[in-house]
């Protein structure tokens, strides 16, 4: 498959897990943080996301990405649904402007911890996976070749797009436009920069889908091989049944919840 991204952390414990393990994993994670009544189990799983980000050498980047991320997102809910939720009964804070409410502040905790989860799951899996390795084990499980290469694109867009602005923006610089600058030079910079950055990306989708007609991509009835092979061995088999049975354990904790035969949320005064 052209345009495959590689990845930074090729030589990490996490970059040997088979790629549908990983998919399994965010699942998994994200699912179970979704269905869990306050948003502590999602608390546990972002520190667990730090540990593994930590174990693939990727952590200054994670922790980069989760903070600039989580803080403006946790700020505005707070805002919104601390302040103005109609589920707010006890008062936490008094604002002068408004007043800050228990239940909307768990709420938007909760909402705020699933983001993360599953924003931190696809990160590591982005981070730690070879894009085309994806791709092969898509199509070896039997999802057809043409949504395979509609996932490699999609995945590759924005990197594609950063490095083409990258070398773009490096050429007008040595032809004399400044690029760099303050606030204004870089917006002074961006229209000139916008126009060869859409007609490049137009001339490489029409060059790769020419690429592609050529090689047979389109034909049916025959059998395709692929250059990757993404193997699959006992430790991803461990790795995806544990995922498993953990939203199984988390899925059955909640329904005994509901029941009111196991209580998960902490009472903080109110309920998320």
């Amino acid at each position: 498959m052209p345009g495959s991204m590689q990845t930074d952390c090729s030589d990490s414990p996490l970059a040997r897990v088979n790629p549908l393990a990983k998919v399994v994993g965010i699942v998994s994670f994200g699912l179970a943080t979704l269905l869990w009544p306050d948003f502590m189990l999602g608390l546990a799983l972002i520190v667990v996301l730090f540990a593994l980000s930590a174990l693939a050498g990727i952590l200054p980047g994670f922790s980069k990405v989760m903070l600039g991320f989580g803080l403006p997102v946790t700020a505005m809910l707070l805002l919104i649904q601390g302040c103005f939720s109609p589920r707010n009964t006890v008062v936490i804070a008094d604002l002068g402007f408004a007043r800050l409410g228990l239940e909307g502040s768990l709420y938007a905790a909760k909402i705020v911890v699933t983001l993360m989860v599953f924003l931190g799951g696809f990160y590591l899996t982005g981070k730690t996976t070879y894009m085309g390795r994806l791709v092969a084990a898509l199509t070896q499980v039997g999802i057809p070749s043409k949504v395979g290469y509609l996932v490699l694109a999609t995945l590759n867009v924005v990197p594609q797009m950063q490095r083409r602005v990258k070398v773009i923006e490096e050429a007008q610089h040595a032809r004399g436009l400044e690029t760099r600058g303050g606030f204004l030079s870089r917006a002074r910079a961006f229209i000139p920069l916008l126009g060869p950055v859409v007609l490049s990306s137009l001339t490489d989708s029409q060059e790769r889908g020419m690429t592609l007609e050529t090689r047979g991509f389109g034909i049916k009835g025959v059998r395709r091989t692929s250059y990757l092979k993404a193997g699959w061995g006992v430790s991803d088999t461990l790795v995806t049944v544990f995922f498993l049975a953990f939203l199984v354990l988390v899925l059955a904790a909640c329904l005994m919840d509901r029941a009111g035969l196991l209580r998960l949320a902490i009472q903080w005064g109110g309920r998320a």
